[in-house]
Formats: C-alpha cells, structure tokens, sequence
C-alpha cells in the first residue's frame, strides 16, 4: 500500500502534463481531469475497504496527505469546468467583472468558514499532535458540532477531517487560478498564503521573465516542449505571484529592440559564471 501511494502523485502530473498537451481547452481538460480523479479515488477507496492499512503511521498519512490531495485537485478541477462553462464571454469587463465575483465568493467562504476553525489553525500550523483523531477512521467526535457533510460521508473511507484537508487545498489551486485570470495590483486582498512560499517572488523585470518563460519553451525544457506559452507562463505567474499580461506583445518587441535581444539570459549567464569563479576559490 505505501509503495502504491508514494506513487500516485506522480501518476497524476503525469495525467495533467498528457491532458495539457493534447486538449484544445482548459475546459476540456478539466472535464477530463474530474473524470480521472474520481476514478482513481473509486480505486483507492476498493484498496482501503478491502486491505486496511498495516500501520497507524500509514492510515495517518493516507487521510491526511494522499486522499486530500486527489480529492482537492477533484474539487478544484471541477470548479475550474463549472466556472469557465458558465463563463459570459472571453475577454473584457464582462469577463473580467465575473472571475473578480468568483473571487469575492470564494474569499467570503475562506473567511467564514475556513481561516477562522481551530482544525485550520492546527493544519497550517504543522501540528501532530491530534492527527490521530483528525486522520483516524472511527474516531468522528458528534460533539463538536460538526457540518452535516459528516452523516453523508462513507466512515470505512473518510475521517471526515480529510474532506476539510481537501478543501483548504481546492481552495488554494482555485484561487491561484482566478487571481491569473485578473490583475493582482486590482485584487491585491491576500486569499491565502503558504508560509512556506511566501517569500518567494521576482525580483527582476517582467521582461526578464518572459524572456526566460519563452527560452525555456524554445529549449523544449518544459514537458518536452509540449505545451504552450500560455501555460508555461501561468505557472510562472501563480509561482511568483506576478502578472505578465499580454506577453506575446512584449516578447514581439523584445525582437526588435537595439542591442542585445537576450539580455536578461546573457545576464544569467555572465551571473553564473562569476559565481561559478568565486566556488572555485
């Protein structure tokens, strides 16, 4: 079984980087994305009714790591189709007045529901202590005044702190993906941010990183080349938390610029090889 679970997060991107590479839409490949997922977890949930798991370390793990992870990007995955199937148009006010709504919908649930729980705070906060309540099945406490999800959920299959677990991912991945679609300088209100990724962000120019987002897509050093700059360049945004905007414009006038048309790669290059001078030392 542990072997089996290690697995499966590597098994997914797998199935996200083929998806991205052969549908014709976000939407299609979402689609196709809460198909798999829900289908893996049917899989998983025969495993565990069927084997158990052989220690309390392993169970622990699963329901607090392996299924929320599945069941948050299902979530989120199936979010993404319902949000851009309903979508009024493809670009403009309209547009843009409907993803900053959806925005403002899911911050309101986040701060009523979710920041303010004290199962929240333990989460974010790294703690072990009660994992074995949280992330054990058997041990649902009616006494806390739990949400009435909890009488729909399978016992054998959930410990009903795992769904919670899933959801602050879901709402993670959807609000990184409504923040790309708008201008974070006109929603700068902060959703949610991991403590462990916030103080990473860039430092150079914008320019500077699209004209290392097109370098690494003309490289074919991402996915073999197999997807495009438009997705290449999201990740770079949700990573460093920056708007790109229009990048082919600026790439097409990076083009024809005076002097050096790679100038922040011959930048990284000459970075390097000082650094690589000062080593040796």
């Amino acid at each position: 079984m542990k072997d089996t679970l290690n697995n499966i997060v590597a098994e997914i991107q797998e199935q996200e980087r083929k998806l991205s590479a052969n549908t014709t839409s976000f939407i299609d490949e979402a689609f196709k994305m809460t198909v798999y997922l829900q289908e893996l977890l049917c899989t998983l949930k025969e495993k565990v009714v069927g084997k158990g798991f052989s220690t309390k370390d392993e169970e622990i793990h699963f329901f607090k790591q392996v299924k929320p992870n599945i069941l948050g990007k299902l979530i989120y995955y199936n979010k993404v189709y319902r949000i851009e199937t309903a979508c009024p148009v493809d670009n403009g006010n309209l547009n843009q007045n409907y993803y900053a709504l959806q925005l403002r919908g899911l911050t309101q649930e986040y701060k009523e529901h979710v920041c303010s729980s004290t199962f929240y705070r333990y989460y974010r906060s790294g703690r072990t202590d009660r994992d074995e309540s949280y992330f054990m099945r058997g041990n649902i406490n009616y006494h806390d005044g739990l949400n009435s999800y909890v009488f729909e959920i399978d016992p054998k299959f959930s410990t009903y702190f795992d769904y919670k677990v899933a959801k602050i991912v879901a709402n993670e991945l959807i609000y990184n993906y409504l923040t790309t679609k708008l201008n974070p300088e006109q929603n700068p209100d902060i959703l949610l941010q991991n403590a462990e990724t916030k103080d990473i962000f860039w430092t150079q120019t914008k320019n500077a990183l699209i004209e290392l987002i097109y370098a690494l897509h003309a490289s074919d050093a991402i996915s073999h080349g197999k997807i495009g700059i438009r997705k290449i360049s999201l990740v770079f945004q949700i990573l460093f938390r920056v708007s790109l905007n229009d990048i082919h414009n600026s790439f097409h006038r990076m083009k024809t610029r005076a002097g050096s048309r790679t100038l922040f790669l011959d930048q990284l290059r000459y970075s390097l090889e000082e650094y690589m001078d000062k080593e040796d030392h």
